[in-house]
C-alpha cells in the first residue's frame, strides 16, 4: 500500500509541474527551459513566507502568486520578441533566465540547504491496510486532484479556456475578434509558471531545498511530456502516473535501476510513438 500512496504522491508531484510545462508547450509554442527553476524559486519563497510567518498553507497561496507574477513579467519582457522565431532562441532564453533565477536565489538564501517542517495537520502517520502511511503523501494526491480538476474545467469548461485555445490556433483571427492575444499569452505563461511553483511549494517539506533541484526535476517533467505527447494535458497526468508508479517500485525493490527505468519508457515511446503515448492531433488540451 505504501508504494502506491508514494507512487501517486509522485505521479501528482510530477503533473503539476509538466502540465505547467506543457500547457506553456501547448499554447504557447515555447520550450520553456526555465521552468524547473521557477518551481525551485517557488520552494524557496514558500521556506522564507513559512520562516517569516510559521504557516505552510500562506507560503503555498503566495509562492504561486509571486511566480505567475514573476512569469508575466518574464513573457512581456523578452519572450513575446522571439515566438515567431526558431525554438533555438526561445531555449537560449529561458537557459538565461536559469542562471539568473539561480544566482538571485543564492545571493538571496546562500548556499546552505534549507528545510520546511510538515504542517502539523498533517505530521503524523495514518495506518491503511496494515501500513503507515505519511498523511502529507496522501494530502499531496488529494491536492494533486483537485488542481488537476480545476485545470480541466478550467481549459475545457470556461470561456478562459475557449478564448486560450482561439488564441493558440489562430492567433490572427482570434485578434480580428477583438481578443488580446498578447494578454491571453501573459496569462497562459503566468499560469504555467505558477503551476511550477504550486509544485515547488507542496515538495518543499518532503525534501531539502537546493540551487540544484530545478535541474534534477526538469528532466523528469520532459520525459513526462513527451511521453504524454507534447502539449497534451490528459497525456501528461497519465504519463506522470505512469512513470510516478514506476519510480516508486523501482525505489522499492531495484533502486539502483530506477533512472534506468525512467529513460528505457522514454527511448521505447520514442521508438514505437513518436508524438507520444497518448497524443490527440488537434487538440492541445
Amino acid at each position: 500500500m505504501s508504494i502506491i500512496v508514494i507512487g501517486l504522491s509522485l505521479s501528482f508531484l510530477l503533473f503539476l509541474l509538466a502540465a505547467g510545462l506543457t500547457l506553456i508547450f501547448g499554447m504557447l509554442g515555447v520550450i520553456n527551459f526555465a521552468h524547473g527553476a521557477l518551481y525551485m524559486l517557488g520552494a524557496y519563497i514558500c521556506y522564507q513566507v513559512v520562516t517569516v510567518t510559521g504557516s505552510f498553507w500562506l507560503g503555498l497561496l503566495i509562492a504561486p502568486l509571486v511566480i505567475a507574477l514573476v512569469g508575466a513579467m518574464m513573457e512581456m519582457a523578452t519572450l513575446r520578441r522571439v515566438y515567431n522565431r526558431d525554438h533555438i532562441y526561445q531555449l537560449l532564453l529561458t537557459f538565461g533566465f536559469i542562471l539568473v533565477i539561480n544566482d538571485v536565489t543564492k545571493v538571496i538564501w546562500g548556499l546552505d540547504y534549507k528545510q520546511v517542517s510538515t504542517p502539523a495537520l498533517f505530521s503524523y502517520p495514518v495506518e491503511m491496510f496494515g501500513s503507515m502511511i505519511p498523511s502529507y503523501r496522501l494530502f499531496v494526491i488529494g491536492f494533486g486532484i483537485a488542481v488537476s480538476l480545476g485545470l480541466f474545467l478550467l481549459l475545457d469548461r470556461s470561456k478562459w479556456g475557449m478564448v486560450i485555445r482561439a488564441a493558440s490556433s489562430d492567433s490572427d483571427m482570434a485578434q480580428a475578434l477583438g481578443i488580446e492575444v498578447k494578454r491571453v499569452r501573459t496569462g497562459v505563461f503566468a499560469l504555467g509558471a505558477a503551476l511550477a511553483a504550486i509544485g515547488g511549494a507542496v515538495t518543499a517539506p518532503l525534501v531539502p531545498l537546493e540551487l540544484d533541484m530545478g535541474f534534477s526535476i526538469i528532466i523528469d517533467c520532459f520525459i513526462v511530456v513527451i511521453i504524454g505527447g507534447l502539449g497534451n494535458i490528459r497525456g501528461a497526468i497519465l504519463a506522470s502516473l505512469l512513470i510516478g508508479m514506476a519510480r516508486a517500485a523501482g525505489y522499492t525493490y531495484a533502486t539502483e535501476w530506477v533512472e534506468l527505468i525512467t529513460f528505457v519508457l522514454l527511448i521505447v515511446t520514442l521508438l514505437f510513438r513518436p508524438a507520444g503515448l497518448f497524443s490527440m492531433k488537434g487538440r492541445t488540451a
